[in-house]
């Protein structure tokens, strides 16, 4: 009987232990989920970071910039715009691909980025691979500016006469070598057959500033950039890239209707983080980008600057990234474009 006692106490006493350890575990397994949800709904928590690989005034200040202040407007917290120019927007990069995948650094970079792959053959950093693809922020089209003073042509077949009959001695600007804007014109250079000198500088803000001043003669630049100097008449807009005019600036031709059907150039501007930034992290920034994208602040500004928001899924924008590395590939290889 008493051997009888001990045993029943014995087996309810395992019974109690089970019962706190399943509690526990179930307690455990809550507390856990509800961590992994605070984290990724409280993002942002602090400032975020984001390293913009150029220097400032450029194309993706442009649009990093007005996307920085509705952040702040939407979150609460600070949008740090990091500027780390140089090497064609592939030293930010770099810096970028190293820093923490916590979700609070992120990198604003874009066509340049699917260019460099093709250009420089020592990167210490992989787009594909070191990246996450969080969103496609801005796409605009390539528009071909010179400065009024320097070239002194009032249309597209005027210019083109111009440089035909002077070889060598106009000359354009870039973001630097390998670079957008550096491609852009070597494609133009491949298509018609004209020759154009090209002086890359350290981003698109120093090229453009010079165009102005008329150190420069052109620059194949984002729209984005140009938008405000062109409708200021600091430079003149002979074209812009594609099949069609934009909506901004209805009175620029397209290259489609001036003979080139196929001089397709755009300037798109990307966000990604570090590979490794947790899942629901990046989802919650991808939402956040989501929101930003239908602030009529940012739809504004961006159809004045003949630019549109991006809305392609992580997977897409991924795809996309893929394809432009072959693309640029291909006319790298039959225009001769090399570092300089």
């Amino acid at each position: 009987m008493q051997h009888q006692d001990h045993t029943t106490r014995f087996t309810q006493l395992s019974s109690r232990r089970d019962l706190l350890r399943t509690a526990g575990a179930a307690g455990l397994a809550l507390a856990t989920g509800a961590a992994w949800a605070q984290g990724a709904s409280g993002w942002p928590s602090k400032p975020v970071n984001l390293i913009v690989p150029f220097p400032a005034g450029g194309g993706t200040d442009a649009f990093a910039r007005p996307l920085a202040a509705q952040f702040s407007k939407s979150t609460g917290k600070t949008l740090v715009i990091d500027n780390r120019g140089g090497a064609g927007g592939t030293v930010g990069a770099s810096a970028a691909a190293k820093a923490p995948a916590d979700g609070y650094n992120l990198f604003m970079g874009g066509v340049h980025h699917v260019i460099a792959p093709s250009m420089y053959p020592r990167l210490d950093y992989d787009i594909e691979k070191d990246f996450i693809p969080l969103a496609l922020l801005a796409k605009v089209p390539q528009v071909l500016v010179v400065n009024p003073r320097n070239v002194t042509v009032s249309d597209f077949r005027q210019f083109m006469e111009l440089v035909k009959a002077n070889p060598a001695k106009l000359n354009y600007a870039s973001a630097g070598a390998g670079t957008s804007h550096h491609l852009a014109g070597e494609l133009f250079k491949l298509q018609t057959g004209t020759f154009i000198t090209h002086i890359p500088y350290r981003g698109a803000g120093p090229a453009l500033q010079d165009l102005i001043a008329g150190n420069v003669d052109m620059l194949f630049d984002g729209l984005g950039s140009s938008a405000a100097h062109i409708k200021g008449g600091r430079i003149r807009a002979l074209m812009v890239s594609g099949a069609s005019r934009n909506p901004a600036f209805p009175d620029v031709p397209c290259a489609a209707e001036l003979g080139l059907p196929d001089y397709t150039v755009s300037t798109w501007y990307g966000l990604w983080a570090p590979k490794g930034t947790p899942a629901d992290v990046q989802a919650r920034i991808v939402e956040e980008m989501r929101k930003l994208g239908n602030a009529e602040e940012i739809k504004t500004i961006w159809a004045g600057n003949g630019a549109e928001f991006g809305q392609l899924s992580q997977a897409d924008f991924q795809k996309m990234v893929s394809g432009e590395v072959k693309r640029w590939a291909q006319v790298v290889k039959a225009s001769g474009a090399r570092l300089e």
